[in-house]
């Protein structure tokens, strides 16, 4: 190789397009040495191909942005001022009017059982209550037995009640 300039980091160099990966582009740097700038240090906007971007034998300016190990790594965004992002119209925006507070109407239980509608008709005993709990229960489980039968595929054993 021929002579070899130092490289140091932060620096802008100049240099041809000797390779190009799915990853990125290796750069041959005047001055000697080889860099490589990786496909997301290519442009400020979106890389989907390299090749979009880059061509063998284009010659580019990219900043040294690290070298480890003998390897340099490049940045060609980095090397070009940031484009300012085109400013959004400003939005007019009105005063938010609040509507005054208004409390929540009071929580009623849900659903309208007949141990309700005679709790609060006439007030029985603790014992009255329960019998007529236990009679809407024993109920509700003769409707369940009697419309379905089987479950919808799921026991609690883990058993498919599919066959």
């Amino acid at each position: 190789m021929g002579r070899k300039m130092s490289i140091e980091l932060n620096t802008i160099v100049e240099g041809k397009v000797s390779g190009i990966t799915k990853f990125g582009a290796f750069v041959d740097i005047s001055g000697g040495g080889t860099g490589m700038v990786h496909i997301s240090e290519v442009s400020h906007s979106y890389v989907n191909d390299i090749n979009d971007f880059l061509k063998v034998g284009d010659t580019v300016k990219a900043k040294v942005i690290s070298r480890e190990k003998g390897k340099i790594a490049l940045s060609i965004k980095q090397a070009q001022p940031k484009p300012e992002k085109p400013q959004r119209p400003q939005k007019t925006q009105k005063p938010k009017v609040r509507k005054p507070y208004k409390p929540a109407p009071p929580v009623t239980s849900p659903g309208n059982y007949e141990w309700q509608s005679a709790q609060a008709s006439s007030p029985s005993s603790f014992e009255d209550m329960m019998s007529m709990f236990k009679k809407t229960s024993e109920d509700k489980m003769s409707d369940l037995k009697r419309s379905g039968g089987e479950s919808r595929g799921y026991s609690r054993r883990g058993n498919s009640s599919r066959k």
